[in-house]
């Protein structure tokens, strides 16, 4: 991670106070007017000996459909850190309003396998806020840590965006172009999506950001219904390149249009070998069967 100050946490942040304090935060600045610079702030956040809760991590493979292991799914500890990186999100010197950001595109390395025994370090921080065509978007880099070495074992960044948020000093010209069209395949796989998925994954994960869980609270927030979390989704879908993946991988995904629940989700995954026959890669897209649009791709890359 780049140079600048560090903060280290006395614990976890919580996910409820983080979200308290940015609607808190969002109401102030809608009185006061204040517009945030296009700045980040240079500083890291940083939690030791974090422990995953085994039950958790039970319940976090039952809904997902991962394996039952002492191993994290890269998923689950996605999901762990998240805490942290929101808490920089939830800085009153970060210039986003946290509430309403939508998840765009999630680039995770997993270098060697993590069991829940193991004590970790987590360090977030914010990086390369840049246009998007439907506001600003800004990258959450994480990396985490097994207590005593220096080395990563998963680091992740996340890139989100700020809806109609279009801050002074950024160049428009950078924004992202529009997705290309999509023409769907043929499905390998069929999910059935209740209403209740958002609060569902909200439990084991402690992302209870009201965009996920009812359709009041997500109206409020500015959409007709809530949405599955963007992690669930692909969470769900690394589970289903099941055991091909390996010890060490790649795992990068892009989030092109929201799963209103509840929904049906077609899904395809194509697996490439190497020369020698083992597995190399799985590509995958998911989309909805009865509008044909499609919602999120990726791919799963043997490091």
């Amino acid at each position: 991670m780049t140079s600048g100050q560090h903060l280290i946490l006395g614990e976890m942040p919580s996910l409820s106070k983080l979200y308290v304090n940015a609607a808190a935060t969002a109401a102030r600045r809608r009185i006061l007017g204040s517009h945030a610079a296009a700045v980040l702030p240079a500083v890291s956040h940083e939690v030791r000996d974090v422990r995953p809760d085994v039950e958790n991590l039970t319940a976090y493979q039952h809904l997902l459909g991962e394996t039952a292991s002492d191993v994290l799914p890269a998923g689950f500890i996605h999901a762990l850190a998240f805490p942290v990186a929101i808490s920089v999100m939830n800085r009153d010197d970060f210039p986003l309003p946290l509430l309403g950001m939508l998840h765009l595109r999630n680039v995770i390395e997993y270098s060697r396998p993590v069991r829940f025994t193991e004590p970790l370090e987590i360090v977030a921080r914010a990086e390369t806020l840049r246009a998007h065509r439907a506001g600003t978007q800004v990258d959450i880099a994480v990396e985490v840590r097994a207590a005593g070495e220096s080395a990563a074992c998963w680091c992740g960044v996340s890139t989100y965006l700020a809806k109609g948020v279009f801050l002074p000093g950024i160049d428009k010209a950078s924004a992202t172009a529009a997705p290309q069209g999509f023409t769907a395949p043929d499905p390998t796989g069929l999910w059935q999506l209740g209403v209740d998925t958002g609060r569902a994954y909200a439990a084991v994960s402690g992302d209870f950001n009201p965009i996920h869980l009812s359709v009041l609270s997500a109206r409020a927030l500015g959409l007709r219904r809530s949405i599955a979390h963007g992690m669930y989704l692909a969470s769900r879908a690394l589970a289903d390149v099941g055991s091909a993946k390996g010890d060490a991988f790649r795992w990068d995904v892009e989030f092109e249009a929201p799963v209103f629940l509840p929904a049906r989700v077609a899904l395809d995954i194509s697996t490439a070998e190497s020369v020698d026959g083992g597995w190399q890669r799985s590509d995958y897209v998911a989309w909805s069967p009865r509008s044909g649009r499609k919602h999120f791709s990726g791919s799963v890359a043997a490091l």
